[in-house]
């Protein structure tokens, strides 16, 4: 039998997928294991959501293949929810192309566009899928430090000029993950202005966007003018309305880069389920009001788990966006072998930060994504823990 493609070399297993099967067999021990690891909200959608499915399921005629970009309402409902929330105004036949799930759009998007040997400018850390689609397709990956002294913000001008030439894509993500950190349409600006001035594609992936805290606004890279002809942007219902197995999101932005993704995916799928679509429409043109309780439930959770790892000797930052936090380990912990051991003592399951890349050695994010009490009781385990995780935990 002949062996695999050569590409797959490039790939292993995803962490949640291996960590997932752990968890398990803990929990089938008698293990009351607490899941702060996966970014993966814990609260359902809104009930008219979940209604406009089950009525939409009921309907003989939406069982069949639908549209690839799926149905205009869909790409409607999308641009709409950009001038709502953004103020920015898109074309949903040409800017707006629907996907299942932003995950799959960014890997596909790598495919549609990266040869080999092409340089794809990537965040350390950041969320893996931009190195590895980048490497499925053949590119280089150069690592763009994320600093805490800079706001987790990149340094562009410390790209190096022979990187930033070869360069055919620039990745970008803020609200971020693993970090928290935000963004301002000024630092968008001066991202898109050294896209230009190297002839590169600016991608950027606004799935936290609106999970928000303390009445902040997290911009979309489109609010600055003229984005569109250098940028792609990527968002999600996963995050934002509590939609995360429901794989519904969006690549908005230069009409040719979408077209070209859309002819990759032409091929690679088959769109939706018409009644996930007529959902997902209910989610962005309903009434929104319940976002921000939903938002004033996490910021209760940021703000127990801040003060919680503070009071431990961590420093942790108290992030404005997102669905994590994220915090620094003292000398004398790698963030694998913390994590490994808190979830044998404690069973309390975070993520370490080098799953995000180097720069993320030394830090550990939590996700929020758990009910309020239970978070509670994994910071009253750490706690707990610590005097006896080798006396290498507080400064």
């Amino acid at each position: 039998m002949k062996t695999n493609a050569h590409r797959m070399e490039t790939l292993t297993a995803h962490f949640f997928a291996t960590l997932g099967p752990r968890i398990a067999a803990l929990r089938s021990s008698g293990c009351d294991v607490i899941r702060l690891d996966e970014g993966a909200p814990d609260l359902p959608p809104a009930p008219p959501i979940i209604d406009a499915l089950a009525r939409s399921a009921a309907s003989p005629q939406n069982h069949s293949y639908q549209l690839h970009k799926g149905i205009p309402l869909l790409q409607e409902a999308w641009a709409e929810m950009y001038q709502r929330v953004f103020e920015v105004n898109l074309v949903p036949e040409s800017e707006v192309l629907p996907l299942l799930g932003s995950k799959e759009g960014i890997f596909h998007l790598l495919l549609a566009l990266v040869e080999p040997g092409d340089c794809v400018i990537v965040p350390d850390p950041g969320y893996i899928t931009y190195s590895r689609g980048t490497l499925f397709a053949g590119g280089e990956p150069y690592f763009m430090p994320l600093l805490p002294e800079k706001g987790y913000l990149p340094d562009l001008n410390a790209i190096p000029e022979d990187i930033a030439r070869r360069a055919k894509l620039l990745w970008l993500n803020y609200p971020n993950n693993p970090t928290a950190a935000m963004a301002t349409v000024d630092f968008f600006a001066e991202a898109l202005a050294f896209a230009r001035a190297h002839e590169l594609l600016v991608c950027h992936d606004a799935a936290y966007a609106q999970v928000t805290f303390d009445g902040v606004h997290a911009p979309s890279i489109m609010e600055v003018p003229g984005a569109i002809e250098t940028a792609v942007e990527f968002n999600t219902l996963s995050k934002s309305h509590n939609m995360a197995g429901w794989r519904v999101g969006v690549a908005v932005g230069n009409p040719i880069v979408l077209h070209a993704l859309y002819t990759l995916k032409s091929n690679a799928d088959s769109s939706h389920f018409r009644p996930i679509m007529d959902a997902a429409v209910e989610a962005m043109t309903g009434d929104q009001g319940w976002l921000k309780e939903r938002n004033s439930i996490y910021q209760e959770r940021r703000d127990l788990v801040v003060t919680a790892l503070r009071q431990m000797g961590f420093q942790a930052d108290l992030p404005k966006a997102s669905l994590y936090v994220w915090f620094r380990l003292p000398e004398g912990w790698s963030s694998e072998e913390f994590v490994q051991s808190l979830l044998a003592k404690t069973s309390v399951s975070l993520t370490p930060g080098t799953l995000f890349g180097r720069q993320g050695e030394g830090y550990v994010r939590v996700s929020l994504t758990a009910p309020t009490e239970r978070v509670k009781m994994a910071m009253q385990r750490m706690a707990a823990a610590l005097p006896d995780m080798a006396g290498r935990v507080k400064p």
